[in-house]
Order: C-alpha cells, then structure tokens, then sequence
C-alpha cells in the first residue's frame, strides 16, 4: 500500500476502511467461539451494514463502525433504517450498535442502539 502516517491522516477515508476492517476482528472472534460467524450486507438498493454477527441460532446483531463521535448519529440513523427493513423479516436483529474508535465509554441510546469504543471489547 505505501502508506505513510502522512497519507492515512490526509485521507481519512482510506484509514476509515482500514480502521473498519481492524475492528472486524473482535466481533468475528467472539461469534466463533460461541460457533457463529461476521458477515457483510449490502442489498440491491445499496444498503449496507458494516458488520453482521450471526450465531447457529439464526440470532443477529448489526454493527456499524465508525473512527469517532462524530459520527455516531449518522450511523444509528442508518442501522434504525436497515432495522425498520428486517422487522417484517423472519427474524429482526437482536441488538444494533455503533462501534466507535475515539471514545472512553459506551453507552445506551434513548433509540435503542448500543455505542461502544472498541477498547470496551473484551473476553
């Protein structure tokens, strides 16, 4: 890739996708332990979430993961979306969260979604 400290912090997008896909990680971790597996989303429309974990249970939660605070209302904006289209669905998500960079706590929102730094991930 030939990144430099100078090219990812002048292009916060690459270091978004980059971010994103580090973050991957920890969820798709604990969703094998307990036999499950991370998957993407996107429909035809050019929907899409971020992360899908999905245990042998057919149970599901969706993650959006996003580098900092500032942009946490966007992202709840889009899972409550996406949330809205599956709720007709044989089985609608179990929880729906933001998964941030640059925060020092998680919380839960007054619309339901969890917001949580990815430091707060842990066995």
């Amino acid at each position: 890739m030939n990144a430099t400290m100078e090219s990812l912090l002048g292009g916060l997008n690459t270091y978004g996708f980059l971010f994103e896909g580090m973050c991957e990680r920890n969820p798709r971790i604990y969703a094998e332990v307990h036999n499950g597996d991370l998957k993407h989303y996107r429909d035809s429309g050019g929907n899409e979430i971020d992360a899908i974990v999905e245990l042998p249970n057919g149970s599901w939660g969706a993650f959006e993961i996003k580098l900092g605070m500032n942009q946490v209302d966007e992202a709840a904006e889009k899972l409550l979306k996406m949330n809205e289209k599956f709720q007709d669905s044989r089985r609608p998500p179990e929880f729906l969260c933001v998964l941030v960079g640059l925060s020092s706590y998680a919380y839960h929102r007054e619309d339901g979604i969890y917001v949580v730094p990815i430091t707060a991930l842990g066995p």
